[in-house]
């Protein structure tokens, strides 16, 4: 089951001591890949998510971002028919965003069931195809994208997480 499946964990499950492409590498090893075959998928990954001149990195040294868009790599290596991926696209920026979410649609498109977990509602919303919102353990909330009433922001607003509404009167008056 484990090679079946494809993850990006909260932590993002890296070792510091190891380089970007040493993580890849040894993710083609578990999953059992071929060296050319996992030679080509590296090399793709890498250019695609704009971490060659990286590879060498050790992820103790990398950005955040660079270390989620390895981990992101990690998870699509194997090509697996599920992805389970926690908040892909916290810290990263709109290029890299728009990139992973090409690549997602992509592989749902080509039927590998993708399971995201995100407060980034907008860019949900234009990818998903399915929404759960759930609060305090209990769904609130589970329907296709067309039978969204009105936004999905909008629609966590209500159901998931009303916002505190307080005035500052302090801010940017002029009193410390």
């Amino acid at each position: 089951m484990k090679r079946r499946i494809g993850v990006l964990p909260e932590s993002l499950g890296l070792f510091d001591d190891l380089t970007i492409g040493e993580h890849l590498l040894l993710t083609a090893q578990i999953y059992g890949l071929g060296r050319q075959q996992s030679k080509k998928r590296i090399e793709q990954l890498l250019r695609v998510l704009s971490l060659t001149e990286g590879r060498n990195t050790f992820a103790g040294y990398g950005s955040h971002g660079m270390r989620k868009k390895t981990a992101f790599a990690m998870a699509l290596l194997p090509n697996p028919e599920v992805l389970f991926l926690d908040e892909p696209f916290e810290a990263i920026d709109p290029a890299t965003s728009k990139i992973m979410r090409d690549l997602l649609v992509g592989a749902a498109a080509r039927g590998i069931t993708v399971f995201l977990t995100s407060h980034i509602l907008p860019v949900v919303e234009r990818i998903a195809h399915q929404f759960v919102m759930i609060r305090g353990g209990r769904i609130v909330w589970n329907s296709s994208a067309a039978e969204l009433p009105r936004s999905l922001e909008e629609l966590y607003l209500d159901l998931a997480e009303p916002p505190v509404s307080e005035e500052l009167e302090w801010l940017a008056s002029g009193q410390s």
